[in-house]
C-alpha cells in the first residue's frame, strides 16, 4: 500500500500538520509535514503482509499503523508522543475511537532518557556538520599509493616521493612479504621484469604482491599503512554521501549564518530539553512552544556555538532535576495499554 492508496481508503484514524507548524516555528521556507495513524483492513491486518509505516518519497507525508503507533507511545517516543498531543488547530481528521489514547496513559520517566538521547544526538549532528565544513575532502579519492611508505635514509619518505628520486614508475616495483612483520613488504624494482606493481589497478584496496625471480636485489622495505587508509575510505564516504543527500538550501543557511555548525540541530536540541522538563514538571507534552523568538534566533546563528552548548549542558541539569523529583509513573502500563489497542482493533473490526 503507498500513500495514495491510504487517502483513498476509509483506513485514516488521525491526521496532522506536524514539525515546524505546529511547533509555531515556521519560516516562510519551511515545509509542510503530515504525520498520522491508520488502521490496516481486517483481512490484511490477519494475513501474511503487515505494513506498519506508510510514507511519501521524500518522509514529508507519514502515516503509522495503529499497533506500531501504539508500540511507539509505549517506549515514550518523542515523535509520536508529539504526534499524539498535536494541538486542535493542527489536527486536519481524528477519529473518536482515539480518544482512549491519552498522552497522560504513556508519559513516565522514560522520557528523560528517550528526550535527553534525541537532543544529544541533534548536538552531534550539529558538531558533525561543523566538523564537515572545516574538514572538507577531495573529490579525487586517494589511492593505497598515498598510504605506502619506504625507508630512506635513516627514516621514511613516501614511496611516491621515494620512485620520483630514483625515477621509476609503481608499475615496475614487486612485492613480498615479510615474515613476522606485518604490513612490511620486500620492494623490488625491474623494468625489465612483469610485476604487478605497488597495485595493479587504479582503484585498488589493497598491495599487490608479486613473484620474484632468484637472484633480485631488494631496493628497500615498504609499510602500508592499511588501517589509514581504511579510515580514510570510510571518511570519504561518508563526507561525499552527505554533500549527496544533503539539504541544499539548509546547509547554504549554515554557510551563510557563519557560525559553521547546523544551527535548526542546535534549535531542535533546545525544544526537546524544554519540552521533556515540562513533562516532568506538568505531565502534559506542549507541542507549541513558547519561546520561538529565542529558537527561531538559534536557527538563524544568532549565537556562539560554545555558548549554546552551555546553555543546553544547563537545560539537561534542569531536566534531570525535574525527573528526579517528578511524580511521573517509572514506566506505562502495558497491559492496560494492551488492553485499550485490543478494545481498539475490535471496535474497527466489529
Amino acid at each position: 500500500m503507498n500513500i495514495q492508496q491510504l487517502y483513498q481508503s476509509k483506513q485514516i484514524l488521525l491526521e496532522c500538520v506536524s514539525g515546524s507548524r505546529a511547533y509555531g516555528l515556521a519560516t516562510p521556507s519551511s515545509d509542510t509535514d503530515i504525520r498520522g495513524v491508520f488502521a490496516l483492513t481486517k483481512n490484511r491486518f490477519y494475513g501474511l503482509e503487515y505494513d506498519p509505516q506508510i510514507n511519501d518519497e521524500t518522509n514529508d507525508v507519514v502515516f503509522y499503523e495503529v499497533k506500531r503507533f501504539v508500540e511507539l507511545l509505549t517506549v515514550n517516543n518523542p515523535n509520536i508522543l508529539e504526534l499524539l498531543a498535536t494541538p486542535k488547530e493542527f489536527i486536519l481528521q481524528r477519529n473518536p475511537i482515539l480518544d482512549t489514547l491519552k498522552p497522560e496513559l504513556f508519559l513516565s520517566k522514560l522520557c528523560q532518557k528517550t528526550f535527553g538521547n534525541y537532543a544529544l544526538s541533534q548536538i552531534q549532528k550539529a558538531q558533525g556538520l561543523k566538523k564537515k565544513i572545516f574538514n572538507p575532502v577531495d573529490k579525487v579519492r586517494k589511492t593505497v599509493l598515498e598510504f605506502c611508505f619506504v625507508n630512506y635514509n635513516n627514516g621514511s619518505i613516501p614511496v611516491l616521493k621515494f620512485l620520483n628520486i630514483k625515477g621509476g614508475r609503481q608499475e615496475n616495483c614487486g612485492l613480498v612479504n615479510i615474515p613476522n612483520m606485518p604490513s612490511m613488504f620486500g620492494l623490488y624494482y625491474n623494468p625489465s621484469i612483469p610485476y604487478r606493481g605497488v597495485m595493479n589497478k587504479e582503484m585498488a584496496n589493497d598491495i599487490a604482491l608479486s613473484s620474484i625471480p632468484k637472484g633480485e636485489e631488494q631496493i628497500g622495505m615498504l609499510y602500508f599503512n592499511k588501517d589509514g587508509y581504511s579510515k580514510y575510505c570510510k571518511q570519504y564516504k561518508e563526507y561525499w554521501d552527505w554533500v549527496e543527500k544533503r539539504n541544499d538550501a539548509r546547509y547554504q543557511g549554515t554557510l551563510d549564518h557563519g557560525k559553521s555548525y547546523d544551527a535548526k540541530n542546535m534549535m531542535h536540541t533546545f525544544r526537546l530539553l524544554e519540552m521533556a522538563t515540562e513533562i516532568a514538571k506538568e505531565g502534559r507534552v506542549n507541542v507549541k512552544r513558547p519561546n520561538r523568538d529565542f529558537l527561531l534566533g538559534i536557527k538563524r546563528g544568532d549565537y556562539e556555538f560554545d555558548y549554546l552548548i552551555d546553555k543546553a549542558n544547563d537545560k539537561k541539569a534542569e531536566m534531570e532535576e525535574a525527573f528526579s523529583i517528578s511524580s511521573l509513573q517509572s514506566n506505562p502500563n502495558k497491559e492496560k495499554i494492551q488492553k485499550l489497542l485490543i478494545e481498539i482493533r475490535s471496535e474497527l473490526y466489529s
